[in-house]
């Protein structure tokens, strides 16, 4: 579906630049996007660099520990039906901790970990469990407490203050996540038709 809606923007940009006689515009356009494109991935990899080594230093002082240690009581009653000392718990935890500090990309790996961990206990199920769900939404919304990867974003396009956007992406990401949380909470406890199980 999004490949259609893709091919609908760009054929719709190039047939009205066309009509106009501007097709030069639509070449011009996607060259320059392309050459941003690879210049913020280059200034990305510096930042990212940085803050994964200030994660594993976290990690081998033991501040991820402390922050999983935090977190397992909420994850134990988000996720009921999994066992909390299940290796499916320790990825779930591992993910959050690291979209709270903002790594995205440290934090993809330890969430597929839990997906596929949730999947044995689901015992391989073609129907998604409602572990599984409250998962993809918890990950999906998490609260960030250091949007690393935004500031990086920010720093590469020359923003006079990056980090100027760490007070908004708290307040944004945690009404986000209570949002979501909520609302699987309701889906959780009523069926299809509105009936409590």
């Amino acid at each position: 579906m999004l490949n259609i809606v893709w091919l609908l923007l760009l054929s719709s940009g190039i047939i009205i630049a066309a009509i106009n006689g501007n097709i030069e515009v639509v070449t011009e356009a996607a060259l320059g996007a392309a050459q941003s494109a690879v210049k913020v991935c280059f200034d990305l990899i510096g930042v990212m660099a940085l803050w994964l080594g200030i994660m594993k230093i976290a990690e081998q002082g033991g501040l991820i520990k402390s922050l999983a240690k935090l977190v397992r009581p909420i994850m134990i009653r988000f996720f009921p039906s999994v066992p909390s000392e299940h290796p499916a718990m320790g990825a779930i935890i591992l993910n959050i901790s690291a979209n709270m500090l903002g790594l995205g990309n440290a934090a993809t790996p330890m969430g597929m970990k839990a997906m596929q961990e949730l999947q044995v206990l689901n015992n391989n199920s073609e129907e998604a469990s409602e572990a599984m769900c409250t998962f993809l939404a918890l990950n999906t919304s998490c609260i960030t407490l250091i949007p690393a990867t935004i500031i990086g974003v920010r720093l590469s396009f020359g923003t006079a203050n990056p980090t100027e956007i760490v007070g908004p992406c708290i307040f944004a990401t945690g009404m986000a996540m209570t949002i979501a949380m909520s609302l699987d909470y309701w889906f959780r406890k009523k069926s299809r038709w509105g009936v409590k199980k």
